[in-house]
């Protein structure tokens, strides 16, 4: 099995990253391959409502002229889908809207690709907001019918500066959390 960690942080090695690996640490301990991807700070466009990918049905965005594509072939191809943001004013990184505009409409569009990947959201925050951001990926994978891994709190971390979240004991026991319930999910579903 294999799931596609993404990181919406334009911060490389953030404490959104750390978040994700804490997961994936989980995820790798127990047989699963974890791919991280970075999505943050990629020049990406958002979704034009043109429609095109419902008259090509050929899994790939129309518009060439950014990475997205790379980025969509693995999440199809996946078990299942971690997204990380960080709280951008209440909201998720533009990069991660795009990313969740047109790897919607691309699913939907090929008889959803999506639907049955498990999927995870993992939030970073300073203080405040981070419920919007765990609603807006949640919402996605709802839409795309993916099953939600869920941890014992909110899968989210309070921390500023890089590598903060190292500091926050129950932001990490909650990622340690989610990883395993996706590892149960992961084997129900593929077993």
């Amino acid at each position: 099995m294999k799931v596609i960690a993404i990181n919406g942080s334009p911060r490389v090695n953030g404490n959104t990253k750390q978040s994700l690996e804490i997961v994936g640490n989980i995820l790798a301990k127990n047989g699963i391959e974890v791919e991280y991807v970075q999505l943050g700070g990629m020049l990406l466009h958002g979704c034009r409502a043109c429609g095109g990918c419902f008259k090509s049905r050929n899994k790939r965005c129309v518009i060439q002229d950014d990475k997205l594509n790379d980025v969509l072939e693995k999440v199809f191809d996946a078990d299942g889908v971690i997204i990380g943001s960080p709280t951008y004013f209440s909201n998720v990184t533009t990069e991660v809207k795009a990313f969740i505009d047109r790897c919607g409409y691309v699913s939907k569009a090929n008889n959803n690709l999506l639907k049955h990947k498990v999927g995870a959201p993992v939030v970073a925050v300073r203080r405040a907001g981070s419920n919007f951001v765990y609603s807006a990926i949640n919402f996605f994978f709802g839409i795309a019918e993916m099953p939600i891994a869920t941890s014992s709190y909110w899968n989210m971390t309070l921390a500023r500066d890089i590598g903060e979240v190292q500091n926050d004991e129950e932001g990490k026991r909650t990622f340690e959390n989610l990883g395993e319930n996706m590892v149960w999910m992961l084997e129900k579903l593929n077993g």
